[in-house]
């Protein structure tokens, strides 16, 4: 008897998740193997019903959206803000010069 848990057939091995694991730079122990490798058959297998759908003249897409073209603007120059511009809504500002918490301590040196 087959349990709930197991797939009815195996998609992936444990060697695998393995590679996968090492290929994602994540790092499984023996333990957790077993359990993935279980996992992602199963997730695998509720796919399946996919399968079934009459595909007949459907055209593959490469990206969800279809023709999706650049959407970024052209990189054109505009003309510049002022530094007083730049620092008018500035939570804190020194002189001329936007005031930022330290990140190396009190001193700013160590």
């Amino acid at each position: 008897m087959t349990s709930t848990n197991q797939p009815p057939c195996e998609y992936v091995s444990q060697a695998d998740v393995r590679a996968i694991a090492s290929y994602a730079r994540l790092r499984l122990s023996d333990d957790e193997i077993e359990p993935m490798t279980r996992d992602l058959n199963n997730i695998i297998e509720s796919l399946k019903p996919i399968t079934e759908y009459n595909l007949d003249g459907v055209q593959p897409t490469f990206h969800p959206i279809g023709g999706m073209e650049n959407v970024m603007r052209p990189d054109i120059p505009e003309p510049e803000f002022s530094q007083e511009t730049a620092l008018e809504n500035a939570p804190s500002k020194q002189g001329e010069f936007f005031l930022i918490p330290s990140i190396l301590g009190e001193s700013g040196t160590n």
